[in-house]
Formats: structure tokens, sequence, C-alpha cells
């Protein structure tokens, strides 16, 4: 293998730390950060993500609530606790796991938390002040891309940045985030003609569509960086990516592999986003 490891689990103990001592730091001042992470349904992947949550906002210092509801719960019931958390103000951030259970309006349960405590990043006014350029709380996976970036001194200026994937989550944020740092970006997605054509120019490659292999080694210019976000699994039912990592770790200069790579940042994001609106309520 040629290329550089980006290694998120080594990024997330540092970025953690700092977490820690600027949350003990709000404690000497009366503040102790806080997380209320809401649960609706018994979605196994789900509860497996929220308890990863909270047990990392325990260990760097932050105060976490877990609010576990059935999945008959009503959304005119989530929208009340969502309105009651907006109100406590032990509560920093609020975060609703997803998805939701299909009665219930997803944007509509986002676009009710307070901008100020919305650490997921999704609510419409977080998404319009990345648009714009304004201090707002950005998604918790792409910032974690720009944080490995900025770890291996990644000068985006004039590089070609190529995203696969267009959501609301990864792919559009991605996209702003990296033309804010002055990179030329190219988004692309399942109607896209050639995919391999675009990547082939591509200085950075960011695969976030949730597709085994949709990126192989014939398919990425020798020295590219590489940021797998994909989560799936193989055909023995291990964790993978998106990307041919095998084969594209021979062409790339650097990469991030799965697991142990921009999962583990997409969670201390959360934590650095939570903390941040607690300094921010703090003054």
């Amino acid at each position: 293998m040629s290329a550089q490891l980006i290694d998120g689990n080594a990024l997330s103990a540092h970025l953690r730390t700092d977490v820690a001592k600027r949350a003990a730091a709000l404690k000497t001042r009366g503040t102790t950060p806080g997380l209320a992470v809401v649960l609706v349904g018994e979605n196994p992947a789900s509860q497996v993500y929220v308890r990863n949550k909270v047990k990392a906002c325990e260990a760097g210092g932050l105060h976490s609530v877990l609010e576990h509801y059935p999945a008959t719960l009503s959304e005119a019931d989530l929208l009340a606790r969502v309105d009651a958390l907006n109100q406590d103000a032990g509560i920093h951030g609020i975060l609703v796991q997803l998805p939701l259970p299909a009665h219930m309006d997803a944007q509509k349960v986002i676009e009710a938390i307070d901008p100020a405590k919305d650490v997921d990043g999704f609510h419409v006014a977080s998404a319009g002040a990345l648009m714009v350029g304004q201090p707002g709380f950005w998604p918790c996976t792409p910032y974690g891309c720009m944080k490995m970036l900025e770890s291996i001194g990644y000068d985006l200026r004039g590089k070609h940045a190529v995203v696969i994937g267009r959501s609301n989550i990864v792919g559009k944020p991605m996209a702003l985030m990296l033309l804010q740092l002055d990179a030329t970006v190219t988004v692309c997605h399942s109607r896209t003609a050639n995919l391999k054509a675009l990547t082939l120019q591509a200085d950075l490659i960011v695969a976030a569509v949730g597709k085994r292999n949709v990126l192989t080694a014939d398919m990425v210019k020798p020295g590219a960086v590489v940021l797998d976000v994909g989560m799936n699994r193989n055909d023995e039912g291990k964790l993978c990516g998106d990307v041919d990592f095998a084969g594209v770790s021979e062409v790339a200069s650097h990469i991030t592999p799965v697991p142990g790579g921009v999962g583990p940042m997409t969670i201390t994001m959360l934590l650095v986003n939570t903390l941040e609106a607690a300094e921010r309520a703090a003054g």
C-alpha cells in the first residue's frame, strides 16, 4: 500500500482531549455542556449510534440525556418534547436520531429544533448559514472530513475536488465547505454520466453514496486524496466503505480506512458542536 492512512481514531482522540479541556473550563464558569439525544423506535443501527454518542459525551465531560420513545409515539408528542428541550437551559444541543418512523415528517421535526441547539447541522438555518459563509453549525460528517484534510496540511486552494453523493447530510454541505476554502468542486450522483472521467481529474475525492466499490483504482489519479464516507458490509459481513480500499490504496497519496476513518470523526464533531453551543450560550 502506497497511500498514507488518515487515522480517524487518532485524530478523534486528539480533538476529544481538547473538548474535555474546554468543557472543564466551562464548568468552572458554572456551565456544563448538555446534549439531548432523542431516539424513536427500535432501529438496531440507531440504537448503536445513540449509545456511542452518549458514551462519547460522558467521556468528554459533557452532560448527556437519552430520551427513548416507542415507534408509536405521535409526531405531535415528539414536537412537544423538542419544544421542551428548546426551553431547557441545561441542554445546549438537541439531536433527533434519524430515521424516524414513517408516520413522522423528519424535516418538520428537524425544523422544530432551535437553530442555536442544532448540533447536527441539519436545520434549514444551519444550511443557509453554511451557504452564505456565516457562523452556524456544520453537519458533523463533512465537518469531520474537513478536519481530516486539515490534519494532513492539505491546501485546497485551486484543487479539483469531486464529491460523489448529493445528500443534505454529506454531499451538499461537503461541497460548500470545500468551496469556502477555494477548491473547484464537482458534485456527482446516480445520474452523472461517465463518473470515471470526472474522478480521474480529481485531486480530492469524497465518496459518500453508501454503495460498495463505487470508486475503484482505475478511477483515481495517482497521488489523489480519497475520503471514504461510506458504511457498508462486504460478503463476509465485515464493515467496508464506498471505496475499493485495497486497490485505491495503491494509487492515492492519502486515504481514510473503514472502519476507523470518518466514522469516529462524525461523533467527535458532534461533541465539538455541542461544546460550541454551550460556549455561545455562556457568552
